[in-house]
């Protein structure tokens, strides 16, 4: 094992309060929160006394914690999209290697230049594709570097986003407007589009894309439907999206049930029935999803054209049922489906019989995004303590931008009526 790390963590939403931070105190040893940042005075207070971070190294924003003297080893930037570069570049001059939350930005004149910078600098940069670490992804890899379904030739993926996280996240939350913050196939799509160039080792020439805001519209408000959800709407009864129905009453993540993690902890720091309550009567996640604020897509589909001729084609839906992925990759041996939420590869061998591989039977924690935010940080964490050198499944900031071309390139052909983007247009800009 090497040193002891010491992190300095700007930006206390849930992915660096509620994710990356619990994972320090599983390796106390390892790794250690000594300086924190964020506009939300309580949240800072409340993660000081957790982690015992001194008041002289609590900070009021990223921006007043980086203009210190160099305070940790290593740097977790998790504010939002289109914060991360303007307040990596500086943090990578003061001399921190970073864990960077993705999407890098949606703007690719940034992306560009973070990796000029963390070059010039010596710094490494990995971006949060969580996927790749998880025991599911990491397994599907193996199988297919083992050439078992021989070379792949087509792949067909889906993430089904899931109605109530298609509305908390992306018609009432934080990334309902790309002008804000970043189009939806990329911030929520990154990931897949990391992970399928890295599942088969492909590079993307070329993708057409198609989508639009079908249903998260004024014009579809059904009759009787309010501002609000609790402002006495006579909607309620028959609209699934309503607030009180997802964060209060849901089965599995309704506050009455005592669960108390997302997305609840997004709308209150200590979820109670009545801290819950309040935010929904007052608060952004108590909107009527036909009365927000929304630009983003709630479905699109995107055509990718490798270089070596072969092909993908992914769908993003918010209007599921469940939030997972599936997809079924296609090779000149064999095909396999990965159901992500069955937790099962489904091997099979031209010619032989089907073989089901149970993930669950493999690992032992897949919480948080399927055991993946307990992985990056720890293989981060030892990646610059021990100066092991970067595996193949680190997501350094250089392989990332390839996602963000793929995603951006897509929303431009979307925008353009399905026209045919070739990526070499945008690497090359």
């Amino acid at each position: 094992m090497g040193k002891k790390l010491t992190i300095a963590l700007a930006g206390l939403g849930n992915r660096g309060k509620d994710a990356y931070a619990p994972v320090t105190k599983l390796f106390p040893e390892e790794m250690e929160i000594v300086a924190i940042a964020d506009i939300d005075p309580a949240k800072v207070e409340e993660v000081a006394k957790n982690y015992n971070v001194a008041p002289e190294k609590c900070f009021s924003s990223a921006e007043e914690l980086i203009a210190q003297d160099k305070l940790a080893d290593v740097m977790f930037i998790t504010t939002q999209d289109r914060q991360h570069v303007a307040q990596a570049i500086p943090a990578l001059r003061k001399g921190y290697d970073l864990l960077l939350e993705k999407p890098i930005s949606p703007d690719l004149d940034e992306c560009r230049e973070i990796v000029k910078v963390a070059k010039e600098c010596d710094r490494k940069v990995v971006v949060c594709h969580v996927l790749r670490y998880t025991p599911f992804y990491t397994k599907l890899k193996e199988i297919l570097d083992e050439g078992t379904i021989g070379d792949i030739v087509s792949v067909m993926a889906i993430e089904n986003v899931g109605y109530w996280h298609q509305a908390h996240s992306f018609v009432r939350g934080n990334w309902s407007n790309s002008n804000e913050t970043s189009p939806m196939i990329l911030q929520k799509c990154c990931h897949d589009m990391d992970l399928y160039l890295w599942l088969t080792g492909k590079t993307c020439k070329s993708v057409s894309s198609f989508g639009s805001t079908y249903l998260f519209k004024e014009e579809n408000a059904p009759e009787g439907a309010a501002k609000r959800c609790l402002d006495g709407c006579k909607a309620k009864e028959n609209c699934p999206f309503d607030a009180e129905k997802i964060y209060i009453e849901h089965e599995r993540m309704g506050v009455k049930t005592g669960y108390t993690g997302w997305p609840l902890e997004v709308l209150a720091l200590h979820p109670t029935l009545e801290t819950i309550t309040e935010a929904i009567q007052n608060g952004p996640y108590g909107k009527c999803v036909y009365h927000c604020n929304n630009n983003v897509v709630d479905h699109q589909v995107v055509n990718l054209e490798m270089t070596d001729g072969t092909t993908m084609s992914f769908t993003m839906c918010g209007l599921t049922y469940d939030n997972s992925r599936y997809a079924k990759l296609m090779g000149t041996k064999g095909e396999i489906v990965a159901d992500m939420l069955k937790n099962t590869l489904e091997i099979k061998v031209f010619g032989k019989k089907p073989e089901v591989i149970d993930i669950s039977k493999l690992a032992k924690n897949l919480s948080g995004h399927g055991g993946g935010d307990l992985r990056i940080v720890k293989e981060f964490i030892e990646m610059i303590s021990e100066g092991k050198q970067p595996t193949s499944a680190i997501t350094s900031v250089e392989n990332s931008v390839e996602s963000h071309y793929i995603a951006l390139a897509a929303e431009q052909s979307r925008l353009a009526g399905g026209e045919c983007i070739n990526l070499d247009t945008l690497r090359n800009a």
